[in-house]
């Protein structure tokens, strides 16, 4: 079995049922951004001895992230979605107990710190770079799992707290920023 097709030597693309689309449509730019995302994470796994114990938290989130690619690649639901809500409460959950082990801050912080953080802090950005890919979809009616949305969106948050937990491990202070208005303490 060849890995190329040839079908994208015209510029399209099949997706998930059968269809097909532009490579620079938005649906192709959503699931190709979460496709990144999941390269940024394998990177910041690759860092990782296998017995650090955020290992395999992070290859399970690379399995999700490969789900959520997956969802967004599959128009008007031709298959079950793969991201359910119960992803969403673990990723709650975890990024509670992140932040609460997390040295408070009432500012933003420059990203960075030790190796991991810093590409925490990557895999923070490429997740709201494929929210925004994602929510361009929602502005020409296309149908998306809307769970998969609430995983993009929690996960960036995810990957901030993670990051601000792994240096305070390290005991790296973090850098705050100098011009940023007091934040993280607001009232709901």
């Amino acid at each position: 079995m060849n890995i190329y097709t040839r079908y994208g030597d015209r510029g399209f693309t099949r997706l998930v049922g059968g269809g097909r689309a532009k490579k620079n449509a938005p649906r192709v730019q959503a699931y190709g951004s979460i496709d990144t995302l999941n390269a940024q994470v394998g990177l910041t796994v690759a860092s990782l001895a296998q017995k650090d114990s955020l290992y395999e938290e992070l290859v399970q989130i690379q399995q999700w992230v490969f789900d959520c690619g997956s969802d967004f690649a599959t128009p008007e639901e031709k298959r079950p979605y793969k991201v359910q809500s119960q992803v969403i409460v673990w990723l709650e959950e975890k990024i509670d107990f992140y932040w609460q082990e997390s040295p408070k801050i009432d500012r933003f912080v420059l990203p960075g710190g030790t190796v991991t953080a810093a590409n925490l802090h990557l895999c923070r950005c490429f997740a709201r770079e494929a929210e925004r890919n994602a929510v361009a979809l929602l502005e020409y009616n296309e149908a998306i799992n809307e769970e998969a949305l609430k995983f993009l969106n929690r996960l960036s948050d995810y990957f901030f707290a993670l990051a601000r937990w792994v240096n305070g491990q390290a005991k790296q202070t973090e850098i705050l920023y100098e011009n940023s208005a007091p934040v993280f303490d607001r009232k709901k």
